[in-house]
């Protein structure tokens, strides 16, 4: 299985009208239901709009997101599935949930890290 990265941009929901929002919460909250039931959900959640930080190699620490970033991550879904199809599809259920666009990206694996969760027990296979 592969794991991927559905986000959308902060910002991106803008658009709804605050008195819909709580049928826009149900509607995702369904998809990830779906997405759990069906044994693809990693995990996701939704961002503090603009409260990132930028820590430097030295330890230096800055308001972020970087200067010249022009768009930031709103929020994200982690899925893990056997093709990028699969995560197309779940990144249109997403979509249509939460009333906008999802972008879809491979995380690359990491064999070692998925080691040490499993000996610490926080995945199992």
């Amino acid at each position: 299985m592969t794991r991927y990265l559905i986000s959308f941009n902060d910002g991106a929901m803008d658009h709804i009208p605050t008195e819909e929002m709580p049928d826009v919460g149900k509607a995702a909250h369904a998809v990830v239901q779906e997405a759990v039931n069906a044994g693809v959900w990693v995990y996701g959640a939704g961002l503090e709009r603009q409260r990132a930080s930028v820590v430097a190699t030295d330890g230096l620490v800055t308001d972020g997101p970087y200067p010249e970033t022009k768009e930031v991550i709103g929020g994200f879904a982690v899925v893990d599935v056997a093709t990028r199809e699969e995560a197309l599809a779940w990144a249109a259920k997403i979509a249509a949930s939460c009333r906008c666009a999802q972008e879809v990206r491979e995380l690359l694996p990491d064999p070692e890290q998925d080691t040490m969760l499993r000996r610490a027990g926080r995945i199992a296979h």
